[in-house]
């Protein structure tokens, strides 16, 4: 993958996104996306470097624009990148935003069953958008989907029965109907993202949050990685 920015080309692949991108935001800040002049500015050197260190392995073509105004975001896809506690916004190969997250409380490893604090990992889609929910505006996603369904089927998590359920639920706007032995109602919420504290969803500052709402809709992939 190629990323274009500051006069220069360098090439990396689009899994070491989260490598070449803003490090991880995990200590209280009031947006991901509004610049500091002097912490971006040795930030997007250090990105330089690592971008300068991968430059065998470009597969694509990723140009990075943060100004890109939000009535032009009509497309997005969204990835979440765990360990960095960062989402990234990416639309027609271009990065357009890029938001620091908090986890769930225990956020190692893909989420298995209810209660246990991890946040799950794999490809979604953004089924509910609600406006007014416990942390103000919230993206709800697929969650359980048919990898995790079939593992906890299988690990003997899941009867027959309420596999059957789930799997038809999962056809539902109502995210309340998805909740069983393997939790949900995971989504993309407000609340801050100072620390990981939720019991799985992934969370953001309410600024960010707000601009996030106004870019994703109904279908939107959101993509977890560890």
């Amino acid at each position: 993958m190629e990323i274009s920015r500051w006069g220069g080309t360098y090439r990396i692949p689009v899994t070491m996104l989260v490598l070449t991108v803003l490090f991880s935001g995990c200590s209280m800040q009031n947006s991901g996306t509004k610049l500091d002049a002097s912490g971006k500015d040795r930030t997007r050197k250090a990105e330089s470097k690592l971008l300068q260190q991968n430059t065998s392995q470009e597969k694509g073509t990723l140009k990075v624009d943060y100004l890109t105004p939000l009535a032009s975001i009509q497309s997005p896809e969204i990835y979440i990148y765990k360990e960095k506690r960062r989402l990234y916004v990416i639309q027609s190969n271009v990065l357009v935003r890029d938001y620091p997250v908090a986890l769930g409380s225990t956020p190692q490893g893909d989420k298995e069953k209810d209660g246990d604090g991890r946040t799950p990992e794999g490809e979604f889609k953004i089924c509910t958008r609600d406006s007014a929910g416990r942390f103000g505006k919230s993206l709800v996603l697929n969650y359980p989907d048919k990898k995790h369904l079939e593992r906890a089927f299988f690990a003997g998590i899941l009867s027959p029965s309420e596999f059957r359920e789930t799997q038809v639920a999962n056809g539902s706007k109502d995210p309340s109907q998805k909740s069983n032995a393997l939790g949900g109602q995971i989504s993309i919420h407000a609340g801050g993202a100072h620390q990981d504290w939720t019991n799985g969803c992934i969370a953001l500052y309410a600024s960010d949050m707000d601009e996030l709402f106004n870019i994703a809709g109904i279908g939107t992939p959101v993509t977890i990685r560890p």
